[in-house]
Formats: C-alpha cells, structure tokens, sequence
C-alpha cells in the first residue's frame, strides 16, 4: 500500500472516528436531556391535579360567594380565590420553565446558570405558598363554616374537640408543608446532579 492511499485512508478514518464522536456526544446530551425532563414528570403532574383541585374550589366558592354575608368572610373569600387561582398557575409556569430547560443548546456554564435562576425562583415559590398556606388554612375554614354551615368560624364558640382540631390541622399543614418542600429540594439536587455530570 502507497503512502498516498494509507494517508487517504487514515483521513477517512479520523474523520469516520470524528463523526463517531460527535454522534456519541448527542446521544449522550439527548439522554442526558431526557433524565433531566423526566424528574420533573412527576412533580408536574402532581401540581396539575392540585391546580384543577384548586380551580374546583374556588368555582365551588364564587358560586356561593352571597352567603359570606360579613366584610372579614368577604376578605376570606376574595384571599382564597387569589391563592386558589394565581398560585397554582405561577407554580405550574415555574415548573415548565424548570423542566423545559434547554441543555442541548447550551453549554455547561450557561445550562447550569439557567438551572440556577429557574431552580431558585421554583423554591423560592414554594417557600411563598408555604407561608401562604398557614394563612389559607384560616380564611379556607371561615369561608367553608359559612356556605356549609351557616356559621361564623370567627365568632363561634368552640369546645376542647374543636380547638384540638385546629391544632391537629396546623400540624397537619406544617408535616404537609414541609413534606412537599423537602420534595422539590431533593428533586432539584437530584436534576442539578445530571447537569454536573456534563462537566
């Protein structure tokens, strides 16, 4: 064999080995993509059942908004349904923003600059809802006291069974709360990990 055509055929060869990498290299960022979408499969679900939940509540309220019949009910009633209606809304965008994240177009320090910011607002998010909750928790049962009971929740009085139930549901919402919080932090460390595994 000449050297022209062993110089012919090792260029043939770098370059089959060249394209060989690059596929690899896709396919390593396509998978690598899909993982990272995919921790955040879930959780999106999730947030949708709890979004239509939500919504389903607050027709429930709007539908029988007449019987809070008081302006602190009517403030109860107008809180629920702005948490009912933009929270879940604001957590499904920052969710989609979360997963929707791009890496395949962008290199490692942008991709993981991108996570950061997406990362940061999702749980600075879920730190506003938590506290919103406790709040919630309050006006939710002055407003459902009255369209289903007819009964002032504020002004009631209570015995030791119904003010041990209130306490069981603030500990109820704290467990929740922090439940779901410790959720998204391991999710999020968990998708970060992929990321890192790109360096």
């Amino acid at each position: 064999m000449e050297i022209e055509e062993m110089k012919a055929l090792w260029s043939e060869m770098s370059d089959q080995l060249e394209q060989q990498k690059k596929l690899t290299s896709e396919i390593i960022m396509s998978m690598t993509q899909e993982r990272y979408t995919n921790k955040f499969r879930t959780l999106s679900n999730y947030e949708r059942v709890g979004a239509v939940i939500c919504f389903g509540i607050a027709i429930h309220i709007i539908v029988n908004f007449e019987k809070l019949d008081t302006w602190y009910l009517q403030a109860c009633g107008v809180f629920t349904l702005s948490v009912l209606f933009i929270l879940p809304i604001l957590v499904l965008n920052s969710l989609k923003k979360i997963r929707n994240l791009n890496i395949t177009n962008t290199n490692y320090k942008e991709t993981l600059l991108n996570y950061s910011k997406a990362k940061r607002n999702l749980l600075r998010l879920q730190q506003f809802g938590i506290f919103l909750s406790f709040i919630l928790m309050f006006a939710v049962s002055g407003v459902f006291a009255k369209i289903w009971s007819n009964k002032d929740f504020f002004r009631v009085e209570r015995n030791i069974w119904a003010n041990l139930s209130i306490v069981f549901a603030v500990f109820f919402v704290v467990f929740c709360s922090y439940w779901g919080y410790r959720s998204y932090n391991r999710i999020t460390r968990s998708a970060e990990n992929i990321l890192k595994e790109l360096e």
